[in-house]
């Protein structure tokens, strides 16, 4: 499935790019928020794909609460209201539809809402999962699961998750 540009940069060539176009490649996967490409680029050279991977989520996990928040809080909610609007990334679009989200009965739908808001409320912060790597049934399990978690358990599962986002979004756009 194509999530991305073409893979026709290699991480080699990441490595000689300028900053604004370091950012604008790789900024992407990491939902609206470019500011962790940004911070990252100094880190070069990167040796591999999951070299740069470790230092995008590094970058992360020393930004501090705040910062970690708003990125946690720059994702979509899953069947939200944006994404059946079609007013979500193309990355997010497609994952959401690898994940059979977007093939929902009205029923379904009113379930995730109904969740997407039960979250919000306890958390402050969207839904997160990596829905390439999960269907409907193991999302909504994740739901009922998560919403158990206390807020600093789930700021740190929320972010794990974003980090397997990325990785998969990274390796739509970069060759090792």
């Amino acid at each position: 499935m194509n999530f991305t540009e073409p893979r026709t940069f290699s991480v080699s060539g990441l490595n000689d790019l300028e900053e604004e176009e370091f950012v604008r490649l790789v900024g992407p996967v990491f939902e609206h928020s470019p500011w962790i490409a940004k911070m990252t680029w100094s880190k070069r050279p990167f040796a591999r794909l999951d070299d740069l991977h470790h230092k995008l989520c590094d970058t992360v996990k020393k930004a501090g609460e705040e910062s970690q928040l708003a990125l946690l809080r720059a994702h979509p909610d899953l069947v939200g209201k944006l994404a059946l609007a079609g007013q979500v990334t193309q990355e997010s679009t497609n994952e959401q539809a690898s994940a059979g989200l977007t093939r929902l009965s009205k029923t379904e739908v009113d379930l995730f809402q109904s969740n997407n808001a039960a979250y919000q409320k306890k958390f402050g912060f969207p839904f997160i999962i990596c829905a390439r790597l999960n269907k409907k049934e193991s999302i909504l399990k994740g739901f009922e699961v998560r919403l158990k978690n206390s807020r600093e358990q789930e700021i740190k599962t929320a972010l794990e998750e974003v980090f397997k986002i990325a990785d998969l979004r990274l390796r739509d756009r970069i060759t090792n």
